[in-house]
């Protein structure tokens, strides 16, 4: 399937579609605490997006049951929510995503639960920050593996993390996921040239130790393979006619966290 590109009306319903994601991440992430259960999270994303006039492209996706997706310390994508209680300590990754008009939106965010390892929010923090960095390798004019070869170089500079390998970003637009895969490492310079009306959900997956990973036998959950604990970021973003980028499900477009890599945002959304 060819790579979709997308007009700046059709990216103004998707910045209506990821704010809507990105606000939902944001009420998780101030009432996500211990003693919760994970399908309490998801009843909230469900009432919240429904609230914003959207509705979940993650219930019914291949036939997952649920809005949103909640991963706990070694779970680290896709696992499903349920009645599992929340504890001090631990490594919740929330993944979510909405339609508005037929378009998509699709964020993750990884949180700490009460007083945390020192070394799990490090995780964490290196996670994020490599997205960040990835979003701003990724600008008009660049090649698609940039974006990835970004991700890795950040990654390894901090620490001994396992990048996985099998599961990686995705163009984002009529679909939740289409063309192209973006892959979190790998050479810089290759794959598709970044261009206006491209929007790309880049998400990068780290554990703090091997890369390799298991689902479960629900089908969904993935694991690390030697039970280390993971952590999962992702940001939906586009670059705009302007040639600049917009962070489609971040509150501000991205403008703080780009700006700081020398990476100005478009005024056009």
């Amino acid at each position: 399937m060819a790579i979709q590109i997308k007009t700046l009306d059709q990216l103004k319903v998707m910045r209506r579609a990821g704010l809507l994601v990105g606000q939902t991440l944001e009420l998780i992430r101030t009432s996500v605490k211990a003693g919760m259960t994970t399908d309490a999270l998801d009843a909230i994303a469900e009432a919240n997006i429904k609230r914003g006039g959207g509705t979940s492209n993650f219930k019914g996706y291949h036939g997952f049951p649920a809005t949103i997706c909640v991963s706990i310390n070694d779970e680290i994508v896709h696992g499903i929510p349920g009645s599992r209680v929340i504890n001090e300590g631990d490594i919740v990754s929330i993944d979510c995503g909405a339609i508005i008009e037929g378009w998509h939106g699709d964020a993750a965010i990884s949180v700490g639960v009460g007083p945390m390892d020192p070394e799990d929010q490090k995780l964490m923090d290196v996670c994020e920050e490599s997205m960040w960095r990835g979003i701003a390798a990724g600008k008009n004019g660049s090649r698609l593996s940039d974006i990835g070869y970004a991700i890795e170089q950040y990654t390894n500079s901090q620490g001994k993390y396992g990048i996985l390998q099998e599961y990686g970003g995705h163009g984002i637009g009529t679909e939740m996921h289409q063309e192209p895969h973006v892959l979190n490492f790998g050479k810089a310079g290759n794959g598709p040239e970044i261009v206006p009306g491209l929007a790309l959900a880049i998400e990068p997956m780290i554990t703090r130790g091997s890369p390799k990973t298991k689902v479960l036998g629900d089908d969904w959950t993935v694991v690390s393979a030697d039970k280390t604990r993971g952590a999962h970021f992702e940001n939906s973003y586009a670059i705009l006619p302007d040639g600049k980028p917009y962070v489609l499900t971040a509150l501000d477009g991205g403008q703080a966290q780009l700006a700081r890599l020398g990476i100005e945002i478009s005024d056009l959304l």
